[in-house]
């Protein structure tokens, strides 16, 4: 949808690239891992959108001539890695979770097997993908799960601009959302898009009670055959706005037997205390089956209460909440080098949060069968070919254990389990290979992961921890390079201070 997405980078990301095609490490073959290291509000999980769109930003990285790149990279000294870049098309190979799965912190969710220079510069648009789509179909998740009535994406106007309008709808609607009012995500993913009226539509037939009442009528007689929802709140939302709907309604014969619904929208006041003297008063009319919508600047944390109170409150519409991710609108999603060469490698910092695991690296979700259906156990990330890992495609018995608390473990027994990756392989030597699936694939995938985490994982508020461990194997690693690290430290300036 959108053309030279892959060159929406930085500029690091070339000037590293012409000191690795200066050295001749171009073309040495690097890992990297897309992840994050803690989901944002709290939260246990993170839902996962943006990989579609990745995919389809590296099949965009090439097609420039050199003159396009002289103009960020000009001079002599940069012509022969113009020309290499000119030429350079993406032959790796990606393995992703797909859309509308679950990840957990340090999990990897896109894995890049490239020439360095290649890999390296996906960096910054695959990031930008990933964080924004990551963060606004986490919240949408969030939101989604605070109620079980439907929920509406109505965020476009409060969105960074049109690419994250359209873009964060989709990711939206994966996480849970019904529909969205954004006209291009319901054309480009099939999905549809919903809407009825604004206060600029009411006030348009000029400021009184009746001129309320004419933009009504005026309205149904314009959509009927279409869902109604006439908005009430303009003026007065129990003096005049619920009468003159009613009156619309019975005089356009709008009943409960009107399909496909009917209904009024609340979008300001007291919403518990509103939607039930509107419901109060709808049901005393014979309309029971008219429904009652809400608006007006809510997230999960005001939709949990109002579903505390008992509000008669049918489907939500959810605007900056989900649009932005308002609470944090910054999802922590980070790229690093794990292996170069066939060496894994790692970051270490002082900053323990920041230390990564290292090599290249699968997850496997381990599930098991209960009366009540199949619930997700754990997970666990292994060094692709290591010891677990070949235990668990097996079907062999395995234990794993806390990677912070070594004496925490837990045995999976042979028989007694199912396991799937969640990182399959979506390009081979550059070419796509994943099928492609429609957005309600997408949205269905998601739905069914929730369902088979346990309740108390699924809460807004204080989820249970879920198990996330790592391989011994991928342990040992990472401690022996972190060992061998700080004793090159000490060595290195020991002798220094010797000389």
């Amino acid at each position: 949808m959108f053309e030279d997405i892959a060159y929406c980078s930085d500029k690091y990301q070339y000037t590293m690239g012409k000191s690795f095609f200066d050295c001749g490490k171009a073309e040495q073959i690097a890992v990297f891992n897309l992840f994050y290291r803690k989901a944002p509000e709290n939260n246990n999980w993170a839902v996962v959108s943006g990989t579609d769109e990745v995919l389809e930003m590296i099949d965009g990285l090439g097609g420039k001539d050199e003159a396009w790149f002289e103009r960020f990279l000009p001079g002599d000294e940069y012509r022969e890695f113009r020309q290499y870049l000119a030429s350079m098309r993406f032959t790796g190979d990606v393995y992703a979770m797909k859309e509308g799965e679950i990840a957990f912190p340090s999990e990897p969710i896109v894995t890049v097997v490239a020439p360095l220079v290649q890999a390296q510069v996906l960096e910054t648009p695959m990031l930008c993908i990933m964080n924004h789509q990551m963060a606004v179909a986490t919240k949408a998740s969030r939101v989604c799960r605070a109620t079980n009535k439907p929920v509406s994406e109505f965020g476009s106007r409060r969105a960074h601009g049109p690419w994250a309008a359209v873009y964060g709808a989709k990711a939206a609607v994966i996480a849970g959302c019904a529909n969205t009012s954004n006209i291009l995500t319901g054309i480009h993913w099939a999905c549809g898009s919903t809407g009825t009226m604004a206060h600029s539509y009411v006030t348009s037939f000029g400021c009184s009670v009746e001129g309320e009442y004419q933009s009504f009528d005026r309205y149904i007689r314009s959509h009927r055959g279409e869902p109604l929802i006439l908005l009430i709140d303009t003026y007065d939302s129990l003096g005049c706005g619920l009468r003159n709907a009613i009156r619309a309604f019975r005089e356009n014969g709008i009943d409960d037997g009107y399909k496909p619904l009917y209904g009024v929208r609340l979008d300001s006041g007291d919403l518990a205390y509103l939607s039930a003297e509107v419901r109060s008063i709808l049901d005393e009319e014979g309309m029971k089956a008219c429904k009652v919508f809400a608006t007006n600047s809510l997230d999960e944390y005001l939709i949990a209460d109002l579903e505390r109170q008992g509000a008669c409150i049918d489907a939500y519409g959810v605007g900056d909440a989900i649009a932005t991710s308002n609470a944090n609108p910054c999802f922590g999603n980070v790229y690093k080098l794990v292996q170069i060469d066939g060496e894994p490698v790692l970051k270490r910092s002082e900053d323990r949060t920041k230390l990564i695991n290292p090599g290249f690296q699968l997850t496997w979700r381990i599930s098991k069968n209960y009366p009540e259906g199949e619930l997700f156990k754990a997970d666990v990330t292994c060094l692709r070919g290591d010891s677990l890992d070949g235990k668990i495609a097996s079907g062999e018995a395995f234990t794993i254990c806390d990677e912070h608390d070594r004496y925490k473990s837990k045995t999976f027994e042979k028989d007694g389990y199912q396991a799937y990756v969640l990182q399959p392989k979506m390009i081979e030597n550059g070419k796509r290979i994943a099928p492609r699936r429609t957005l309600a694939e997408k949205k269905a995938y998601y739905e069914a992961c929730l369902k088979r985490f346990s309740p108390s994982e699924r809460r807004l508020i204080n989820p249970h921890y879920y198990k996330v461990d790592i391989s011994d194997d991928l342990y040992n690693t990472k401690s022996e390079i972190i060992d061998r690290l700080v004793k090159d430290i000490k060595s290195h300036f020991t002798d220094e201070k010797t000389r």
